[in-house]
């Protein structure tokens, strides 16, 4: 409670200055600290009612010269606020590469020379993509809100370094039958398997439950994505909706995938006999840890990490591989099988078709022998 010159209370955040000038401050939508000012207290009683109204209205705008760093958390605490924190944390690690040298200046005095430079400075051109991504979407925003009149984070060039971009990891059919051989037995061999078996994408199977599998119709209905993040320096799970609606879709299951299931469920039920207790609202996960906590990418990496050592102490060759790479290859063996693009575009959960012929259509050496004798058989 503020305090007029003569020692009378003045109510929440009004004070009177030595000069006699009252003042009043309010934190307002934006997190940014509001101060206004009147010659009386009745004056500066009704200039903080109007402005507070403003701000719960949200008929208020951001003063033009506000800096960089104020319109992030502007922009992340109102123009994404309804993402998930672990895309937040995303767009946090993306700005603060750029911070250092942007943060402070305003968004009038941003041009294409001072964020080119502070972009020229990061590691890698995927990093300056990123970072550019950030910086492009912040001031569209800022362009809608009238606060710039151009959005020059458009033109600036991320292409520095030039990085070729390696073919995408595809497991030809004798290094999946040298890994699965390699992983029996191991902890989250099952998860591999279904992984092979459904082209899911990691986070979809750490969030995979028992309710979303139906064994005697032989299919599992997708809903949910883990994410495992940092929020106040404390490492959290929340189970989200897929990230597009195309995610949420019905996946047949094959036989191995089917015998991957009855061993992981009497895997999970030793685990929960050993009275190991589970994360309250996660009792029903199909893949867990050894202690009964939902499981997440780290710990799958790792297990895959020690399959493949050995792997290479008898076959130095076998290069090192992601999650990621079982939903490559389980989409290039599809369509090495026959399976329809659109039928695999479904199973998937993608938007277009391009995008499943594109990221995820591989051909191996295995194919290209095959399909050259093809052509040599019609010959004959």
């Amino acid at each position: 409670m503020g305090k007029s010159l003569k020692g009378k209370e003045l109510g929440k955040g009004i004070s009177q200055r030595k000069d006699g000038l009252y003042q009043a401050r309010f934190v307002n939508r934006f997190g940014k600290r509001q101060t206004i000012y009147g010659k009386t207290y009745t004056e500066i009683s009704q200039k903080l009612r109007a402005e507070q109204y403003e701000d719960e209205k949200q008929t208020n705008v951001v003063k033009k010269d506000i800096t960089l760093d104020e319109w992030y958390q502007i922009w992340l605490n109102t123009c994404k606020k309804n993402c998930r924190n672990s895309s937040k944390e995303s767009y946090a690690t993306h700005y603060k590469r750029i911070k250092e040298d942007l943060g402070w200046r305003k968004l009038v005095s941003l041009n294409l020379i001072n964020m080119q430079e502070a972009i020229n400075k990061l590691n890698s051109d995927n990093e300056r993509s990123n970072s550019k991504k950030i910086l492009v979407d912040m001031l569209n925003k800022a362009l809608d809100s009238d606060l710039v009149t151009k959005n020059v984070a458009k033109q600036i060039n991320t292409v520095i370094t030039k990085e070729e971009k390696g073919e995408k990891r595809v497991l030809t059919r004798d290094e999946t039958d040298k890994f699965l051989l390699m992983a029996e037995g191991r902890f989250y061999n099952n998860l591999f398997i279904l992984a092979l078996e459904t082209g899911m994408r990691i986070g979809e199977l750490c969030a995979l439950q028992w309710s979303d599998v139906n064994l005697k119709n032989k299919f599992i209905n997708v809903q949910h994505t883990l994410c495992y993040f940092s929020k106040n320096g404390k490492y959290l799970f929340e189970m989200h909706d897929t990230k597009t609606v195309n995610g949420k879709r019905i996946i047949p299951l094959t036989a191995k995938a089917i015998m991957a299931l009855k061993r992981q469920k009497a895997q999970k039920q030793e685990i929960v006999f050993a009275g190991k207790s589970a994360l309250e609202g996660y009792e029903n996960l199909v893949f867990v840890t050894k202690n009964n906590q939902p499981t997440q990418l780290f710990l799958v990496k790792e297990c895959m990490s020690l399959i493949i050592k050995s792997i290479q102490k008898e076959d130095a060759r076998f290069k090192h591989f992601t999650p990621h790479t079982f939903r490559h290859t389980f989409a290039t063996r599809a369509i090495e099988n026959g399976i329809q693009p659109k039928t695999l575009q479904h199973i998937l959960g993608h938007g277009t078709l391009k995008m499943t012929m594109d990221l995820y259509c591989h051909v191996t050496e295995d194919t290209l022998f095959t399909e050259m004798e093809k052509m040599e058989q019609k010959r004959a």
